[in-house]
């Protein structure tokens, strides 16, 4: 396992900060400890939570700016439903989350060969009105995303250890 180290001085002006700034001191010292790149080499050096952090990061970012038909078309569907994600987010005490991404991942199974192909950008576009069953998963994220990142943040400070060492 790789080292992961976080400043005091940076978490405490982070938290005053917010939710947000605060889970990021982690999900960036996470990303500098394995030069910057998730890979399945650098995944097999951090912990089960760092990896589920990133995810639910990368989960986050895709859905917030597009949907769960931007988070498969960019290649991020496997890492997401082919992997324990829902079950460690449970683990975390976000059944929602974990109900979302369990339903969802029924629409990754049905239609992911289709969404994950190369496209023009005006076939991306016509996804969205091709694929409207994740509508209501995106509207859902979005209107709970803040009350989940408040979870996110919890669960960190509740298991420090498990995500960093403060230095």
């Amino acid at each position: 396992m790789i080292e992961v180290e976080v400043r005091d001085v940076d978490l405490q002006e982070a938290a005053s900060k917010g939710i947000d700034e605060f889970v990021q001191v982690f999900v960036d010292a996470i990303y500098k400890s394995i030069g910057g790149e998730l890979t399945l080499e650098t995944m097999q050096e951090l912990n089960s939570d760092q990896i589920t952090l990133l995810a639910y990061i990368v989960l986050r970012d895709e859905v917030m700016n597009g949907g769960f038909v931007q988070l498969i078309h960019n290649g991020y569907g496997s890492f997401i439903f082919k992997n324990p994600f829902a079950k460690a987010v449970k683990a975390w005490g976000m059944k929602d989350l974990c109900r979302m991404v369990y339903d969802v991942h029924s629409l990754y199974v049905k239609y992911n060969d289709e969404i994950e192909k190369d496209c023009t950008d005006d076939e991306f576009m016509a996804m969205f009105e091709k694929y409207p069953e994740f509508d209501d998963y995106d509207d859902e994220f979005v209107e709970k995303e803040e009350q989940w990142t408040a979870d996110i943040a919890r669960y960190i400070d509740s298991n420090i250890e498990n995500f960093a060492k403060i230095v």
